[in-house]
């Protein structure tokens, strides 16, 4: 990833709090705490709190929570707007630098792991595009079938089909697309070049026993539903954004599962809760990769604000 423009010299100012770790263990809330603590504003590091009309399938901080603490990199887009994860992290960066020329404290926020990647340790931006092979691709889409592309995906960059799902169909393509144009796997290609934050940071992750997390995540299935995730959905469909990669999300899906009749109400909230609690489980995957984060639990009783505290210090 390049850097922009004027930050390679950029005087490193107070560490950048960095909080990660999986779907429904409190991030946001552990995040807004901090952020009156330390006078800081919020840099979402979510690939779905990014889209508008999005709201409570992805769980973003309330209209409250946001008039308190300036947040950052919400409501930026169209659900049907692409957004990389290397165009993610040079904005993020072009932010932060920002805030802190201004002398302000920031705190990252999210669970998704290419986001942080792409922030922190940098991500190579693959430009190229050939409009021909694009539209191969999606008429082979059409005529064959997701499934069938994700398995060639598998075949020519293992490494990168086994981040997403079968569903992710835009990763899928794109995938697909660079190996075609450039001969070289995307998941090779974002390893070169790949240029370190020019910020100090301390990496947070969030932990907790497996089976209160699963609790947490199935009630918070119910408080989704309970509060009109159905009704979101609605809105979204009759915005036309149906087609859209945004609402392969979890929670989304399987709502258009249900308003199209392939399953009862019953067995779509449970679809949710199964499928975020194998989505927390693949965070926790990624993020345990990363030896740099410094993993703290969630459990009643811990001390977790002096824990961080010391961390700042002494980063």
């Amino acid at each position: 990833m390049n850097l922009p423009d004027g930050l390679n010299n950029q005087k490193k100012i107070r560490p950048v709090i960095v909080i990660v770790g999986p779907t429904a263990i409190g991030k946001t809330a552990l995040s807004i705490q901090l952020a009156h603590v330390y006078d800081a504003e919020i840099v979402s590091a979510d690939s779905r709190q990014i889209y508008k009309y999005m709201d409570i399938g992805t769980a973003k901080p309330t209209l409250q929570d946001m008039d308190e603490i300036p947040h950052h990199f919400l409501d930026i887009l169209e659900p049907g707007s692409d957004f990389s994860s290397g165009t993610y992290g040079k904005q993020a960066r072009e932010k932060i630098i920002s805030l802190q020329k201004k002398d302000k404290n920031v705190i990252v926020v999210g669970g998704s792991g290419l986001y942080i990647k792409a922030l922190l340790f940098g991500m190579i931006s693959f430009d190229k595009k050939d409009d021909s092979i694009r539209t191969e691709l999606v008429n082979r889409l059409s005529k064959e079938g997701l499934p069938k592309l994700y398995a060639e995906l598998q075949k020519v960059d293992p490494e990168l089909a086994n981040r997403f799902s079968v569903k992710d169909t835009q990763r899928i393509l794109r995938g697909l697309e660079v190996f075609l144009i450039s001969g070289k796997r995307l998941s090779e290609l974002q390893k070169e070049e790949e240029i370190p934050a020019p910020f100090k940071f301390v990496q947070i992750g969030l932990e907790m026993d497996r089976a209160k997390l699963y609790e947490r995540i199935n009630k918070r299935v119910d408080i989704m539903l309970e509060a009109g995730l159905v009704d979101e959905v609605k809105t979204l469909l009759a915005k036309g954004f149906d087609k859209t990669n945004a609402l392969n999300a979890v929670g989304y899906k399987e709502v258009i599962d249900y308003l199209s009749g392939e399953c009862d109400f019953d067995r779509m909230s449970e679809l949710i809760k199964q499928n975020t609690r194998r989505f927390a489980k693949r965070q926790l995957t990624w993020f345990r990769k990363d030896k740099s984060i410094n993993w703290q639990s969630m459990q009643v009783g811990t001390p977790i604000f002096n824990k961080i505290a010391d961390l700042i210090q002494n980063s």
